[in-house]
């Protein structure tokens, strides 16, 4: 007999608990990703095909979710001008960064990219060049899952790689 899917979502619960917290970075925001992973899991099961993975599935569901939420808040964080005849608005100042530290970092990246293994380094280049994942999967002739596991495993060792050099200059 198969698992259920409320089974199955109680299986990976504490690991997609940890998954939400590395996304979300404070407890109260991974709860709440959490909270709308699950409901949005149990919400489509007729969606998720028996046999597949249901963990990924379940992960992809809660990536998605963590990136529609940051795009609304990102588009939600105008500023509003409540001064009269919008003084801040319309005063015109505008600020000129230093873009050093960008410049260093992204050198860095690229030299750590190189790095990757050919499996991981093609394709995450073509998702940062702005393919699809399905684009990706046709051009390389890989499934998708496998080519959406490369590209999160190419960013994790990245960011790996990253926090490792980080952590030797300081």
């Amino acid at each position: 007999m198969l698992p259920t899917i409320q089974s199955q979502l109680e299986a990976i619960t504490p690991s997609l608990r940890a998954f939400a917290m590395s996304l979300a970075g404070n407890s109260v925001d991974a709860e709440d990703l959490y909270q709308d992973t699950a409901f949005k899991v149990l919400a489509n099961t007729d969606k998720f095909q028996q046999g597949t993975n249901f963990k990924a599935w379940s992960v992809t569901i809660m990536r998605n979710i963590f990136i529609n939420n940051y795009r609304k808040k990102m588009r939600r964080n105008t500023i509003l001008d409540e001064t009269p005849n919008n003084y801040y608005i319309n005063s015109g100042g505008k600020a000129i960064e230093n873009q050093g530290d960008t410049n260093i970092a992204y050198k860095d990246m690229l030299g750590m990219v190189s790095k990757l293994p050919e499996d991981f380094k093609r394709p995450f280049w073509m998702a940062y060049k702005g393919f699809k994942y399905d684009e990706i999967a046709e051009e390389l002739g890989a499934p998708l899952g496998t080519i959406k596991s490369r590209i999160f495993f190419a960013r994790k060792k990245l960011m790996k790689m990253y926090e490792d050099a980080h952590r030797m200059r300081a």
